[in-house]
Order: structure tokens, then C-alpha cells, then sequence
């Protein structure tokens, strides 16, 4: 009863292919050098007991009651397991984090995916990454209703270190290719740059984007609005419909591009991607933000092969392929930069890419 299981779930940050899941295409992030620890025990009776940052709250085991806030994310995943046939037994669960909310990282999906592991381990469920990860999507989308694809939660339960992830979301059950990710080697690094702006995909203008794709598709006859050609394209009548199918169509050639790039360790090409795909999401799809577009044009001036926002938008992170040499200066500029507009103070670490979801001894 009294046995201790832990798990670390990583952030995420998606190198390129954002906005691209949910319809039906490709995107290839890497796990980063930060994410959630999820501990847990069982306990007696049947409720479950979370600790997390200083907060304590308690569920009904199975999920049977709707609760709201940060909980929901945890007792989502009781529902979600509730629903596929599982109970979930009840639990002590303390939850560390060092992902910052908000940042686009994918802390709700690291949550959830964390959970998930912990429940099914002690339920006696032997789950499968995919099986986790649709958990976790499950929990978000219909519990908490954050109408989000599945990047996040193949991202962080099937990373591997050095490698980027090249995921094709174009079947029911996305396809995962890993792919080298040696910049390392060739003397650069990837900077993650957390602007301090803030967004809520539960909420925000995530769900928005997502109901004009589906428009879009729905109004060009298709499935999946990947599968858009270029002579669709022209006859969308609709500017805004026509505005958000172009970086549509345009994002998965980039992932293609970025991918080819990656393998024949092309840098400057790799970073002409990462740029393009930034000035794409921000003048055609609209979910950059000030603070985005300022990290990308600050990280482009101080030598960065390339640079682009990641993530859903409307805030959180940037992300810069740069010599490391550079990053100090780097984050110099920007805090001058976005105190001047008394912004936050921005944030500027460097990652290589992690390994996956996984239990800890």
C-alpha cells in the first residue's frame, strides 16, 4: 500500500508544424530538459489526493464528479480511463514541476500523460505510449475542453534523446519516425525563449483557429485540410478561410523540407524553414503576438541560422537554432528589449532533446 511509483514526463517544443495536427499533417518536436514529476501511492477509500506547488485538493477516484481549475487535468484522466472500461484505483499523488504554465511547452500535456502512466501502473493496466498519449488527449479535449490535436502528448510520451520526432497525423493512429537532431555537433545549440506572454488554449483564440480549419475543410469537401491543393486554395472565396488553408499547405512542405534538412545535417537550411514557418503562422494564420515576433527578429539579429514562435500561440515561446556563444547576448538583448516596452522579463534557456515519458527508480 505504502509503495512509491515515480514517472518524469517532458516539455516538448515543436521544432516546426504548428496548427498542423488537427488537421491532418505533420510536425517534428523534440522532449526539452524540462517537465513534470508525478509521484504517487495508493491509498484507501475512494477519493484521490493531489499535492502540487503548494495546493491540495481531492476527487472522486473514478472521475464520476467534474471538478475545474489546475484538478481537472488530473481527474480528467480518471474519467477518460472510467470511460475505456479502466478503474482507476485511489491515490496519493504529489505532482513537481519546473515547466513554465502557459509557455506553449505543453504542461498540460505532460500532466496528463503523467497521470495517465500512474493510474494505468496501478490499476494494473499495462499501456501502451500510444494508448497514454490518447489518454492524455482524451482527458483534455473532453474533460477539461481544451480543444487541442495530438501533438503534444505523442511529443512528450514518445521523444528519444538527440532526435527530433517527424509525426504524420494524416491516419487515426499518427505515425512517428524519429529523425537525428545532431546540431550539437555542428557547434550550434536550440534556445528556447519564454517571453513571459501567456495564453489558454481552454479558452483562447486556439479553439477559434481550429473551427476555421474545419470550415475551411469542410468547405473545400475534405476529410483533413492537409489534403488541400493548390487549386483549392484559389477558389476559397472567403479571405479568412483562404488565409489560414495557405500556411496549412505550406507548413507541411516546410516539415518536409526541415526533415531532408535535419538528416543531411543542412543547418542554414534547417534555420530558412524555422524562419519561413514563423513569418507563415504570423502573417497568414495570426497567432504570433508582439512579444513572439520580437523574440524571432531579436534572435535572427544576433546571428541565429533561424528562429520562429512554437507552440499553439498567442504567446509563450520562441525557439533559435544559435551558436552558443550567442545565447548570452541573446538574452541580454531581449531583457533591455522588453523592458523598455515594460514587458516581462523574458526568459532564455538552451535543451537538447530529451528522451520521453518514463518511470524513475
Amino acid at each position: 500500500m505504502n509503495e512509491i511509483r515515480k514517472w518524469l514526463v517532458p516539455a516538448r517544443v515543436n521544432l516546426i508544424g504548428d496548427h498542423t495536427d488537427y488537421s491532418g499533417g505533420l510536425a517534428m518536436p523534440i522532449a526539452i530538459n524540462k517537465g513534470i514529476t508525478v509521484k504517487a501511492r495508493l491509498r484507501e477509500g475512494e477519493r484521490t489526493h493531489v499535492w502540487s506547488m503548494g495546493q491540495t485538493a481531492d476527487f472522486d477516484r473514478l472521475g464520476r464528479e467534474h471538478v475545474t481549475g489546475w484538478l481537472a487535468y488530473v481527474a480528467g484522466v480518471a474519467w477518460a480511463l472510467n470511460e475505456r472500461g479502466i478503474q482507476a484505483p485511489a491515490l496519493d499523488i504529489v505532482i513537481e514541476s519546473d515547466i513554465p504554465v502557459g509557455a506553449g511547452l505543453s504542461s498540460s500535456a505532460a500532466l496528463t500523460c503523467g497521470i495517465a502512466l500512474a493510474m494505468t501502473s496501478f490499476a494494473g493496466y499495462p499501456a501502451t505510449p500510444t494508448e497514454i498519449a490518447l489518454l492524455g488527449a482524451k482527458a483534455e479535449n473532453d474533460y477539461v475542453g481544451a480543444p487541442t490535436g495530438l501533438l503534444d502528448q505523442f511529443s512528450v510520451c514518445f521523444a528519444q534523446a538527440d532526435h527530433a520526432l517527424l509525426l504524420d497525423f494524416s491516419q487515426p493512429e499518427p505515425q512517428v519516425t524519429p529523425v537525428e537532431a545532431k546540431w550539437a555537433e555542428a557547434g550550434l545549440t536550440l534556445a528556447v525563449i519564454d517571453t513571459a506572454s501567456r495564453h489558454n488554449h481552454a479558452t483562447g483564440g486556439y479553439g477559434t483557429r481550429r473551427q476555421e480549419v474545419e470550415s475551411a475543410a469542410a468547405s473545400l469537401g475534405l476529410e483533413q485540410l492537409s489534403s488541400v491543393g493548390l487549386d483549392q486554395i484559389v477558389s476559397l472565396t472567403d479571405p479568412v478561410l483562404k488565409s489560414r488553408t495557405q500556411p496549412v499547405f505550406t507548413e507541411n512542405a516546410r516539415v518536409r523540407g526541415a526533415a531532408k534538412a535535419l538528416r543531411d545535417q543542412r543547418w542554414d537550411l534547417f534555420g530558412t524553414m524555422l524562419t519561413a514557418s514563423h513569418n507563415s503562422l504570423c502573417e497568414d494564420f495570426q497567432v504570433s503576438c508582439p512579444e513572439l515576433d520580437l523574440a524571432v527578429e531579436s534572435a535572427l539579429a544576433r546571428g541565429a541560422l533561424g528562429a520562429r514562435m512554437t507552440g499553439g500561440g498567442f504567446g509563450g515561446c520562441a525557439i533559435a537554432l544559435i551558436e552558443p556563444e550567442r545565447v548570452d547576448e541573446l538574452r541580454s538583448m531581449l531583457e533591455a528589449l522588453f523592458d523598455a516596452r515594460d514587458w516581462p522579463k523574458p526568459n532564455v534557456f538552451v535543451t537538447p532533446p530529451t528522451n520521453g515519458a518514463h518511470q524513475l527508480p
